[in-house]
C-alpha cells in the first residue's frame, strides 16, 4: 500500500492524474474503472487538460463505472451516467461506446448485474480502478456490513449515505434508496487501485480503512488485502493517520530507487 499525502486537493489530483497518464502511456487500451462524487473531480479535470494538450489519448481506453442510482435514467441530472458525461466523457477523445455505467432502469437487475460482471471479464478485467470513500468508509455503494466477497448487485443505501448525498438533490426525500454497485470482491479483482480523499470529514474513514482492522463495517478496509493500492490524500484527510512519518519515508525511498514501493 502506498500513501501519498500532499497539502492541497489540487496537488493530489495532479499526482493521481500523472499516475493514470503513466498507465495509459504504458497500455493505450487500458481498462479503467471510474468513480463519481466530488473526490475524483480534480482528477478528471487534470486528465481533460492533459487530453486537450495531446499529452494523453483515451481513444482506445475502455471504462466501467462503479455504480448508479437504481431508478434514474441516464439523462437525469443526478444520475451517474449524466455525471460522467458532463464532467469527463464529453470533454475527452473517448469512444462513448467504450464507456459503461450500470443501467439504473434495468427491469431485471439481477440479470443486468451478471451481464455487467461478464462485460468486465470480457474486457480482460479492470487494469486501474479509481475510488473515492464515503464518510462511513464505504467504497462504491458497498455500505457497512457488505460482504467483502460481494459482486455487482442491487444495494439498499445506508441512512448516512442518503444524508451525505442529499446535498445533490432538492431535498433528502428525492435521494434514491437503492443503487446498482460493483461489489467489494469485484473491486478487489482490479489489477491496480487508487483512492482519492480530501477534507477533514473523510479523516476518520481514511484512518480506519488504512490502519484499522479489516471489517465489513468499513468496506474500504478490504483494500488492505490488495497488492497494488495507492491512496492520494490531502493533509486534512490524512490528519488522523498515526503512521504518517513512515508513509513519507517510503515515498522518499521510492525517489531514491526510482520505483514504486507497495
Amino acid at each position: 500500500m502506498r500513501v501519498i499525502i500532499r497539502k492541497t486537493y489540487e496537488e493530489i489530483s495532479i499526482e493521481a492524474a500523472n499516475l493514470v497518464r503513466a498507465r495509459i502511456e504504458k497500455k493505450p487500451d487500458l481498462v479503467l474503472g471510474l468513480a463519481t462524487g466530488s473526490s475524483p473531480l480534480g482528477l478528471y479535470k487534470e486528465l481533460i487538460n492533459m487530453n486537450r494538450k495531446k499529452l494523453i489519448s483515451f481513444k482506445k481506453v475502455r471504462t466501467f463505472n462503479l455504480d448508479e442510482y437504481y431508478g434514474l435514467k441516464g439523462d437525469h441530472p443526478q444520475s451517474y451516467r449524466y455525471f460522467m458525461d458532463t464532467n469527463f466523457f464529453n470533454h475527452i477523445d473517448i469512444d462513448k461506446t467504450n464507456t459503461m455505467v450500470p443501467d439504473g432502469t434495468a427491469k431485471d437487475w439481477e440479470e443486468f448485474c451478471i451481464y455487467y460482471e461478464n462485460q468486465i471479464k470480457k474486457s480482460g478485467g479492470i487494469d486501474l480502478q479509481v475510488l473515492g470513500i464515503g464518510s462511513d468508509g464505504h467504497i462504491a455503494f458497498n455500505e457497512p456490513g457488505s460482504s467483502l466477497a460481494s459482486r455487482t448487485r442491487l444495494v439498499a443505501l445506508d441512512a448516512q449515505t442518503i444524508e451525505d448525498n442529499a446535498r445533490f438533490f432538492e431535498n433528502k426525500d428525492q435521494v434514491p434508496r437503492f443503487a446498482l454497485s460493483m461489489g467489494v470482491g469485484t473491486i478487489l479483482e482490479a489489477k491496480e487501485i487508487i483512492l482519492i480523499a480530501n477534507g477533514k470529514k473523510k479523516a476518520p474513514a481514511i484512518a480506519k480503512a488504512i490502519e484499522g482492522p479489516i471489517t465489513s463495517l468499513i468496506s474500504a478496509s478490504a483494500l488492505q488485502m490488495h497488492p497494488r493500492v495507492t491512496y492520494f490524500l490531502d493533509q486534512e484527510a490524512a490528519s488522523e493517520l498515526k503512521r504518517i512519518d513512515y508513509y513519507k519515508f517510503v515515498e522518499q525511498a521510492e525517489k531514491e530507487i526510482g520505483k514504486e514501493i507497495f
